[in-house]
Order: structure tokens, then C-alpha cells, then sequence
């Protein structure tokens, strides 16, 4: 029996989550009564108010839908938690949020993108793909999709596009028909400890497809992979042994133009509006998937030139002949490189200053020497603390720690309050803002002053 037709009322531990937000929304579609709590107010969940969907923000068991089917939470929600705790504590339905994604994938025709970094742009690219050729899917997006304002959307086809989480092995829980893997490289080691379970997991992830279904994987990742039963394909950038990959890549008035190479044939002119060649690569993904659906080529190629992008992955914030100012959700060591090379790209002779704030305790340990390397690859970089998100200080650990261990010699650490001085007198033309934590407020910030410059 399908879990999904006895849910009346619906709880969400965490609501203003990107990928709880668009869970709260698809049940919000379905007539469902949504109702969450959250730990702070933010853009999403006040426009998750507007849509009707009931929030409060305080951690208080008595705002509590008592009346609730089931109650959903992420992983990132503290052990202490006093509404976590009560309902799993009085018998009420508590399950997380692969479990939901599960119910909702299980009987449909499933296309899920992992990988350690570059699924929400995929995810995004492909679910836009199929929405503007006419395709259809119901859509869940780790980020909000700029040419929709969302990070979810419902068709009444039985299509679903969804980003497939590798934290807490969320991923595990889906059976996908088609899936994608766009990286392996070592991540969230606070959960598999160490890089060959990583590994271990995606190997698992590609068991889970269905008998006769695709697998498409970025070309060079290494991990174990059953073929008996499903075709497999792999894409890349510039990767003439890949199954689909770009030719002739030329850059022209800041857009990217390129021939996708593919097992029928070649698809000339593809135009990409977005920076970032790894962005060229995850079209690549999003095109394979596409013509794997056997949608028109006229068609994909549309759909991509109207691609406008998604919030913070190489989103412009100000691009302006004197200033130009980039944002990327961009948290790890291989996410920066690929973000860093991406501006190189299209400012090869400008001054870049990146300003950065490292995600976790953890995660910034682990990928120490990673950061350092690729943070010199920057002209000047400017440091914000570590967002600690759901951890405690670990000793030693910090954005200072970083710095020293650069070879750089333009570095600095500095607080908010500093950045925001440093923003209103700094003549630098280009500046790179990254971080998957926090920082997203500065960067509002730094838009409007530059904007009034």
C-alpha cells in the first residue's frame, strides 16, 4: 500500500531545508495540510508562508500539529531536539526525509543525480530541460531554479527529477531508472569515514537502478559498478573516450558555445548563458539524459540557451563593466577549483579576489591541505570563519589554521562586519563570494553596495 494516500496532515522538522522545502511544497500541491517548524526566518521559508504552509521558530512541543499523519526530519536536526524527541517519544509516524522520498519515487519513473558535488545544477538543468521541451516531470531541486523562483515543480506526468543525496546514505532509498553520478571525490567523512566507502556507497547507489535501466557517470570516477543489468554511459568536458562530451568550445560575449559528441551523432551550437566549464560539463550530463529520453535535439538545445541558471552555483550577483561580483555555493576543495577555473575562463587577465567561508569543523580538518592548494590559485583571498552548522569546535581547526598553511601572499581572515568596510572602499573589478553556509547574507549585502557604486 502506498504510504502517500493516508497522509492528511504533514509535519516537517526542519521545514526551511532546501530539499524539506520542496517536500513541504509537493505536499502543499497535493492538498495536504503542511505545517513545520525552523530554526530562523529566511527568504524560503517566507515565501513557503506565502504559499500557505504554517511555520514557527521556536523549538516548542505545544505549536506541534497534534493532529499530524506523519512528522519528517533531516538528519541536520540535533539529537536534544525537543520536538524531534516528543513525537518520536508519543507514537506519531517519524521518519526522515529519504523515507518520504522513497513513498513518492518508488512508483514512478525516477531520473536521480549524485555525486559529491555538481547534482543541483545537473538536477536543476535536466528538470528544466524536461519542463521547457514540453516533457514534463515533477521536479525536487537542491537549489531554487532561477528561470522558476523554485526548488520544486508538479506535472501530471508520473516523471520525477530528484537529487539524490549521498549525506547520512540518503541516497540508498531510491531506485532510480535513469541516474547519474557526477563525482566521488572524499566527503561528508563524518558519515562514511573514509574515501573507499565513499566509493563503497555509490557502487551501492548504481545496484539500486532498475533492471534495464541507465546508468550515466562522469568520465574517470572509479567505483564498482554491476553492468549485468543496465546500459552504461559516461560524459565529460573535453573527453573524446566519453559516450557524450564537447568539442569545439569557444567563449563568446561570456556565454559558452560547444558540439556535443554522442553516441547517434553530434549535436552542433549548443549555447550555455551560465559561467563555470564545469557548468559546461553538467549540461553535457543533463543533454545525455535528454536525448537518452529521446527528446529533439532543436529542442534540448532551446531549452539550454534559456537555462538562466541556479541560486549561488556561479550566479551574478553584479556584472558590470567596472565590477562584477560571482556567488557559488561552492564548499569543497574539488567545488572551488572547478568554480575558480570557471571565472579564469572568462576573465583570464583580471584580478580575482575570492572571499570564502569554510562549511564545518570537520569537513575543513579533512580537506585541510585541499583548501590551502586551491586557495592559491586565487589572486587575494579574504577568509570568514567556519560555519560550525550542526557541529561543535574541534581544536586547532579554523579559518586562521587555513591561512597559514597557504602560500598566497594577499590573505587575510576577517569578520562580517569587516567585509562589509572592505566592500564599501575595495577598487577590485571581480570578486568570487563561495560558501555553502551563512555567507549568503554578506553577499546581499555586498550586491547592494556595489549596485549603488
Amino acid at each position: 500500500m502506498n504510504p502517500l494516500t493516508n497522509i492528511k496532515n504533514i509535519y516537517f522538522i526542519g521545514i526551511g531545508g532546501i530539499g524539506m522545502s520542496a517536500l513541504a511544497r509537493y505536499f502543499n500541491t497535493q492538498g495536504v495540510v503542511v505545517s513545520g517548524y525552523d530554526k530562523t526566518p529566511t527568504t524560503l521559508t517566507d515565501d513557503l508562508e506565502k504559499e500557505g504552509i504554517k511555520i514557527h521558530f521556536e523549538d516548542d512541543v505545544n505549536q506541534i500539529d497534534k493532529t499530524a499523519t506523519v512528522v519528517v526530519y533531516t538528519p541536520a536536526i540535533p539529537a536534544s531536539h525537543h520536538e524531534l524527541n516528543y513525537c518520536k517519544d508519543n507514537g506519531y509516524n517519524v521518519v526522515k526525509r529519504s523515507d518520504v522520498l522513497n513513498w513518492i519515487t518508488e512508483n514512478a519513473f525516477t531520473i536521480a543525480i549524485a555525486g559529491t558535488h555538481g547534482k543541483t545544477t545537473t538536477t536543476s538543468m535536466t528538470a528544466h530541460i524536461l519542463r521547457h521541451t514540453g516533457y514534463g516531470c515533477n521536479a525536487f531541486l537542491g537549489g531554487i531554479a532561477s528561470n522558476y523562483g523554485t526548488n520544486f515543480w508538479s506535472h501530471e506526468k508520473n516523471v520525477v527529477v530528484v537529487e539524490a543525496d549521498e549525506y547520512d546514505r540518503s541516497f540508498l532509498k531510491l531506485a532510480p531508472n535513469i541516474a547519474v553520478v557526477t563525482a566521488v571525490d572524499p566527503d561528508h567523512l563524518d558519515i562514511y569515514g573514509t574515501p573507499e566507502e565513499v566509493l563503497k556507497a555509490f557502487g551501492q547507489f548504481t545496484d539500486k537502478i532498475k533492471n534495464g535501466g541507465t546508468l550515466i557517470q562522469k568520465f574517470g570516477t572509479e567505483f564498482l559498478v554491476d553492468t549485468s543489468n543496465k546500459k552504461v554511459f559516461s560524459y565529460g568536458y573535453n573527453k573524446d573516450n566519453a559516450s557524450f562530451h564537447t568539442s569545439n568550445l569557444k567563449v563568446v560575449d561570456g556565454s559558452y558555445i560547444f558540439d556535443i559528441v554522442h553516441p547517434d551523432g553530434v549535436m552542433h551550437d549548443v549555447v550555455l548563458n551560465m559561467g563555470g566549464l564545469h557548468n559546461v560539463e553538467n549540461a553535457t550530463a543533463a543533454i545525455a539524459i535528454a536525448l537518452t529520453l529521446g527528446i529533439e535535439e532543436i529542442k534540448i538545445k532551446d531549452a539550454v540557451a534559456a537555462f538562466n541558471g541556479v541560486k549561488r552555483r556561479f550566479e551574478y550577483k553584479v556584472k558590470r563593466d567596472n565590477k562584477v561580483l560571482i556567488d557559488d555555493y561552492a564548499h569543497h576543495p574539488e567545488e572551488l577549483n572547478a568554480l575558480i577555473g570557471g571565472v579564469r575562463s572568462l576573465y583570464p587577465n583580471e584580478k580575482m579576489v575570492l572571499v570564502f567561508q569554510p562549511h564545518l569543523y570537520s569537513r575543513t580538518q579533512d580537506q585541510a591541505t585541499g583548501f590551502m592548494e586551491v586557495m592559491d590559485k586565487a589572486d587575494e583571498v579574504i577568509l570568514l570563519p567556519i560555519y560550525p552548522a550542526r557541529e561543535l569546535p574541534i581544536e586547532g581547526v579554523s579559518s586562521e589554521m587555513l591561512l597559514e598553511g597557504m602560500k598566497l601572499k594577499a590573505k587575510k581572515v576577517m569578520s562580517k562586519d569587516e567585509l562589509m568596510q572592505w566592500a564599501a572602499t575595495t577598487n577590485d573589478k571581480l570578486i568570487v563570494m563561495a560558501g555553502a553556509g551563512d555567507i549568503d547574507v554578506c553577499i546581499t549585502k555586498i550586491q547592494e553596495i556595489f549596485t549603488q557604486l
